[in-house]
């Protein structure tokens, strides 16, 4: 059963494949490309007063912090795929369409704290909004205290991926 369980790093399909192409193009185009800025900048003599040199080093540093992250990360990372028996009830990796008092509607998709994104409408499991919306069913009446107020809504429908997963 897809219900996450809480102290567990949680991904859902898609954001697992998301991170890995990341890790990919950091190391088979990203540094590569960088080193080879790097390699130029340095050939043209003295370092301390090149811009370049500098900024390549410093980029290189990121992206290999980067790398060293996502490389432990996706090895910690466990793979939720939705159960088609969960249908019906919200669960982790569920996409939720909400409509408040006055009528307006809202998506979300809770997914995992490595792959949220508020702005496009995924939110993290462990977020207030998600953890209130956790087992409900369209139509249940879900309420949320927020720092600007208390936000009620319906769940008008909840939809899972069940091919892509």
């Amino acid at each position: 059963m897809a219900e996450a369980a809480p102290g567990r790093r949680y991904i859902t399909a898609q954001g697992f494949r998301t991170l890995q192409r990341e890790l990919a193009r950091l190391l088979r185009e990203e540094r590569p490309r960088v080193t080879r800025e790097v390699s130029d900048a340095a050939a043209q003599g003295d370092r301390s007063e090149n811009a370049e040199y500098i900024y390549g080093k410093k980029r290189l540093r990121e992206i290999d912090r980067r790398i060293e992250f996502l490389t432990r990360r996706l090895e910690e990372l466990e793979i939720v795929r939705p159960d088609p028996k969960q249908a019906g009830r919200v669960f982790f990796g569920a996409r939720v369409a909400l409509e408040d008092d006055a009528g307006l509607r809202s998506e979300y998709h809770i997914v995992g704290p490595d792959e949220f994104d508020v702005a496009a409408g995924r939110i993290p499991i462990d977020s207030p909004l998600a953890r209130a919306l956790l087992g409900k069913r369209a139509g249940d009446e879900v309420s949320v205290q927020r720092p600007r107020g208390r936000f009620t809504c319906v769940v008008v429908s909840i939809d899972y991926d069940f091919e892509s997963a």
